[in-house]
């Protein structure tokens, strides 16, 4: 199948020099890149242009994860029959792009994501995060599933994830005006329409956050706002407090293990991470100003 690399950015710094080194001696000489940039004041758009990839770029205030990523297909190939996504942070190994893409073999698949490992620089918390969201087993989840594993059926990341494209089209593609979650909100609705969401371990790349306990705050503030808003997403595929309390205790266990040290800012975080959501989810009894500055995404509140 034709695929292509979609990858929106902003101030990509030095990761972005490194996933562009990766794509280039990896991805096949022919793959179309599209790089869709929102303002770069650092370089990120030139080292782009400069390693062959199609540039478009938009102003800042244009940019949001489910409009952007929406433009991005609109913009493919007309022969391209997948797109993948990255995020200028996300630095893909050998063969990721291909195993991800042979997942669609299966015609009921509407969307797959990869396994993502913790950067070099990762800390234990950071390491435990990405080793508990991403396994290395494959799975692929339906509407079946969801009694058994609940919003895990639907869990997905735009960091590097692809998309059959006539499914995208027929589904309607990402909500256009999001805070985050554009990748839930669609593995959702090609769930409900008796799609497939496939994970492929062996497609890798490189993909982590040292987040500081405040940036948790603010993150999690934006999945609740997310949760907030799209309510049918829990009424079909329930909540996440289970998994949420899964997450502790092996967080426990493993820094117990491989960062004893970090376990006061675990659970800093973790306290962070649960107020934050529960306000954003209940963002619409805050004052406006206060949800713009609790929220890691302002740009979304403009």
């Amino acid at each position: 199948m034709k695929y292509c690399l979609a990858i929106p950015t902003f101030n990509g710094g030095g990761v972005w020099k490194e996933s562009i080194e990766s794509i280039k001696k990896y991805a096949p000489d022919d793959l179309d890149v599209l790089v869709i940039d929102s303002g770069s004041r650092d370089g990120t758009a030139v080292l782009a242009e400069q390693a062959g990839f199609k540039v478009v770029s938009i102003s800042s205030q244009e940019f949001n994860h489910g409009g952007t990523r929406n433009l991005a297909v609109e913009l493919a190939p007309a022969d391209c029959e997948i797109v993948i996504f990255l995020t200028q942070d996300a630095i893909p190994e050998e063969g990721s792009l291909q195993r991800l893409v042979a997942t669609f073999e299966d015609p009921k698949v509407a969307c797959a994501y990869g396994r993502q490992l913790p950067h070099r620089d990762a800390t234990p918390i950071s390491r435990h995060a990405r080793n508990f969201n991403y396994t290395a087993q494959n799975h692929v989840y339906t509407r079946e599933d969801i009694p058994e594993v609940g919003l895990k059926t639907v869990f997905t990341s735009n960091s590097f994830a692809a998309y059959r494209i006539s499914v995208f089209k027929e589904l309607g593609g990402f909500p256009s005006n999001t805070i985050l979650g554009e990748d839930m909100f669609y593995a959702g609705k090609a769930v409900l329409a008796g799609y497939k969401v496939a994970y492929e371990a062996e497609a890798i790349v490189r993909h982590s956050h040292n987040y500081t306990s405040l940036e948790e705050f603010k993150r999690y503030f934006d999945i609740g706002v997310f949760h907030g808003k799209e309510t049918w997403i829990h009424d079909n595929f329930g909540g996440a407090g289970g998994e949420g309390k899964k997450f502790i205790f092996s967080e426990l266990r493993f820094l117990l293990k491989h960062g004893v040290m970090y376990l006061p800012r675990a659970c800093i975080n973790n306290f962070m991470k649960i107020a934050g959501y529960k306000l954003g989810k209940n963002y619409k009894t805050l004052p406006f100003r206060w949800a713009q500055k609790l929220s890691m995404h302002k740009r979304y509140w403009k």
